[in-house]
């Protein structure tokens, strides 16, 4: 299960001079994007990351990353697939009685966390945007997937390939990724204009690659360590 450590307050008022006096400006109202994701074979894709790439004003005032925790939980990380916000420190509790060794060689983020339980002693930082493979040096079949995006607003789809995005008005690149991804997430490109009241909605069709990995620890062997 994910869990977040609130950041700063996405709709930080904001003092304008106008003629001498001072206005506030309050948060800007949220706007709700939907998506849906499908598999050429018209199956619904879950754990895919549907994010909102802000155009031209919609750049402007964007929140400050939050902190995101990543479990470790019955030898497996929860959430399989996280989209963080360029610059998110993440936190890799390890819930489980054994200790675990995260790791990654991905050239967006290069890290290790040495064989330790409970709380590790530090977060890690994801201050490049692309794909990050996560490993455990202890359990080979543990495998998960952070995707850097350079905008807050994204969304990972559910079991039935659906997706909601809450961003304010404005100009949007709405792009797609998913860890079988066939191709570029350029490819997948979109471009609207969130409008007030408006609740658009995409429809996405991806080219996934077929890839087997085990998820779980062996099933012959549940007390495999």
């Amino acid at each position: 299960m994910r869990s977040r450590e609130r950041g700063a307050a996405p709709g930080r008022a904001l003092a304008i001079l106008v003629a001498g006096t001072v206005a506030a400006l309050g948060p800007a109202r949220a706007e709700q994007l939907s998506a849906s994701v499908r598999s050429e074979r018209g199956e619904p894709v879950r754990d895919a990351v549907v994010y909102a790439l802000p155009e031209g004003a919609a750049k402007l005032n964007l929140p400050a990353p939050e902190r995101v925790v990543i479990d470790q939980v019955d030898k497996e990380f929860v959430p399989y697939v996280t989209p963080v916000y360029v610059g998110t420190r993440v936190n890799f509790p390890n819930r489980d009685r054994i200790r675990h060794h995260v790791y990654s060689f991905s050239p967006a983020k290069t890290f290790e966390i040495p064989l330790y339980d409970g709380m590790p002693q530090r977060l890690v930082a994801f201050d490049r945007p692309g794909e990050v493979v996560l490993g455990c040096n202890i359990h080979d079949w543990m495998k998960a997937y952070v995707y850097v995006v350079e905008t807050p607003y994204f969304s990972v789809t559910d079991g039935a390939g659906l997706a909601a995005i809450e961003a304010p008005a404005g100009d949007y690149r709405v792009e797609v990724w998913h860890p079988r991804l066939e191709g570029e997430p350029e490819a997948t490109a979109r471009t609207l204009r969130l409008e007030s009241g408006a609740a658009p909605r995409l429809d996405f069709v991806i080219a996934q690659k077929r890839v087997w990995s085990p998820r779980r620890a062996p099933a012959s062997d549940p007390d495999y360590r």
